[in-house]
């Protein structure tokens, strides 16, 4: 089998829906020899039934609990090593919030058919409307975490600075070499994941992907972003159910990142930073509760939050 792909999935009924029609529309172009998996965590939308009845052709886990992105996909990846299906030569890791354009799945394949260093490749990210985003970053550093807090001027938060590669490159339309793409659509060579192993199951959501990437870079593997490989993705959809929550499983992530690949001089500046920025957070939270633009009740949700991460 030439492809395997797999969709985690928490309560996404519709965009799901959406994305396993492109991914199949995808599939035919491709020419490509493909499975398509969905590990539903435990939704009660009635994403599963839907998946069994529009497409019966999906591998479908339907699991009682929400185990988290890292959990879901590697128990994808654990039915595929007991022999439940094909074993594939690549696997996609891609989220319920994309939509396959054009020939996206066959670029990818090709390219990593055809460079044998190349360990992992990133599709180009866009809009509904087509529009740009980032679909690839430099592994963070302090200045990334400052600005998570502070946002200062545009060319400064697109900048190499803040992770971003150029956007001339992915205007260029040719591959070029990244530290990680985004994990909303990450393509990975099945060896590889035999070689560094999958994705750590502290992880319960973000983070994952870089942690994946800097083990396959560790390993001496190449990873590139494609621009021909063109993704529709729908920033945040997945993810904006409880942002609070989010927003401390966004840093509970990055500290278990931190520590496992930095070095303790660099966890204690983020640590630092880190405080910083949540002091500039409350008292962004109280002026709109002053302002009026949220009320006391949302406050205290964003106020816990950041009392949770000050703690981890």
């Amino acid at each position: 089998m030439d492809l395997a792909i797999v969709i985690v999935s928490y309560n996404t009924r519709e965009l799901l829906a959406d994305s396993l029609d492109s991914v199949f529309a995808g599939l035919k172009p491709s020419g490509l020899a493909g499975q398509v998996w969905v590990v539903d965590n435990g939704s009660a939308d009635g994403s599963a039934e839907m998946v069994r009845q529009r497409f019966p052709a999906v591998r479908l886990l339907a699991l009682r609990d929400n185990l988290g992105f890292a959990a879901g996909n590697n128990t994808a990846l654990r039915e595929m090593e007991a022999g439940h299906s094909l074993a594939p030569r690549h696997v996609l890791f891609l989220n319920p919030d994309t939509l396959i354009l054009e020939d996206a799945l066959g670029a990818l394949v090709r390219l990593l058919d055809s460079t044998p260093d190349l360990g992992a490749a990133g599709a180009r990210l866009v809009n509904r409307d087509g529009g740009f985003q980032h679909s690839a970053f430099g592994f963070p550093g302090p200045a990334q975490i400052f600005f998570d807090f502070f946002p200062v001027h545009h060319r400064l938060l697109n900048s190499r600075l803040n992770g971003r590669y150029p956007r001339r490159l992915y205007e260029q339309g040719r591959p070029f070499a990244v530290d990680h793409p985004l994990g909303a659509a990450l393509m990975v060579r099945a060896t590889v994941l035999a070689e560094v192993g999958a994705f750590d199951e502290r992880f319960f959501m973000y983070c994952e992907e870089i942690d994946l990437c800097r083990r396959i870079k560790e390993a001496g593997w190449l990873i590139y972003c494609v621009p021909e490989a063109r993704i529709v993705h729908l920033v945040g959809q997945s993810t904006q159910q409880s942002r609070e929550r989010m927003f401390v499983e966004l840093w509970r992530s990055r500290f278990l990142m931190y520590g496992k690949h930095e070095s303790r001089s660099f966890l204690r500046v983020a640590r630092a930073l880190v405080r910083f920025g949540l002091r500039a957070e409350e008292r962004r939270a109280r002026t709109d509760l002053s302002r009026g633009t949220i009320d006391a009740a949302q406050m205290e949700r964003r106020l816990a939050a950041y009392r949770e991460v000050a703690a981890l």
